[in-house]
């Protein structure tokens, strides 16, 4: 398998293999920062045969390559076996510390970036890039939450306010806050060039079409609607709440923002294809697909890479990027 590159440490001890790799699947999801690596390994225990014995709680960690490259580096936290005479092993990068970590937060006016470094060092884990996020947020208060709850939180509060989306990302060892539209992928996909199968899905399940904003003693303060919407499919009302320190234009503003991330339909996109490497979760695609009167950019909400000999594959879940062509 010259293509696939595993490498399986404890300690300062290291095993490459390779040849024992029957499938590799590679994978990640909007909303969940760690990424995961699924690999199935012959194990078996004939006279002669090749295996790797291991025991996942003396803590092993792995390194998967593809074409030279490294793409993944992990502790692995799951080993399944059975009488197929198979190893699975289940790992996840650094970020995993950040999911399955908790503590208590209190930030005043800091920025995501801050928020971010600081929980980093609280982890225990090495910082590689931070872009500067520049808002600072004025008060983030979370009691026994997980480090990841809290980041999202910070994130969250950030492209509310400016429109831009941030996510975080593990590689070589190192962990990330990174700008997204700064790392969209630039790839099109198209069917009946390199899209194999697709399934699109609309829904206005959680669609909202008017926006009501009340102050901390329980009063209307503001409220906008989407007429034309409301007239097609009746009333369906959100609700916020805001302190009395903030004016009109910042009320306005959150309800814009509101509007814009719940006064539209949902709208997903699934595809199968021939893998490319960089086309991972946070980033981007542009898709054409005829039947559907479809050709323009998507976000990619979750992957999922197959790595099996020399071919790779993968499917994609996308998300419209209603906001590409003016935010990030």
């Amino acid at each position: 398998m010259g293509n696939i590159k595993l490498l399986i440490y404890h300690g300062k001890k290291g095993w490459d293999v390779s040849r024992l790799v029957q499938e590799i699947t590679w994978s990640g999801r909007k909303g969940s920062l760690a990424r995961v690596l699924e690999v199935t390994l012959s194990d078996d225990d004939s006279k002669g045969q090749d295996r790797m014995k291991m025991d996942v709680e003396k803590g092993y960690t792995c390194v998967f390559k593809w074409k030279g490259k490294e793409k993944f580096r992990g502790i692995i936290m799951r080993q399944t076996q059975s009488e197929k005479k198979e190893l699975i092993i289940k790992a996840y990068d650094e970020c995993i510390y950040l999911a399955n970590s908790k503590d208590s937060f209190s930030f005043k006016n800091k920025t995501a970036t801050e928020i971010f470094k600081s929980c980093l060092k609280r982890a225990g884990l090495t910082l590689g890039t931070a872009v500067n996020t520049g808002y600072k947020i004025k008060s983030l208060q979370k009691s026994k939450s997980y480090f990841s709850d809290c980041l999202l939180d910070a994130l969250s509060t950030t492209y509310k306010k400016t429109k831009k989306r941030y996510y975080i990302r593990a590689d070589g060892g190192k962990v990330s806050l990174l700008w997204r539209k700064e790392h969209m992928t630039q790839w099109v996909m198209e069917v009946g060039a390199n899209i194999s199968g697709y399934t699109y899905d609309k829904s206005i399940e959680k669609i909202k079409t008017r926006f009501r904003i009340y102050s901390d003693k329980g009063k209307v303060v503001y409220e906008k609607k989407n007429a034309k919407l409301e007239k097609r499919l009746g009333r369906f009302i959100m609700v916020d709440s805001v302190d009395d320190k903030q004016n009109d234009a910042q009320i306005k503003k959150l309800v814009n923002s509101l509007m814009e991330e719940n006064g539209y339909p949902e709208e997903s996109l699934s595809i199968s294809t021939l893998g490319i490497i960089s086309a991972i979760a946070g980033g981007c695609l542009y898709v054409i697909i005829p039947h559907l009167n479809i050709k323009r950019t998507f976000y990619i909400d979750e992957d999922k890479h197959t790595f099996k000999g020399e071919t790779h594959t993968m499917s994609l879940t996308l998300n419209f990027a209603t906001d590409v062509a003016s935010a990030g």
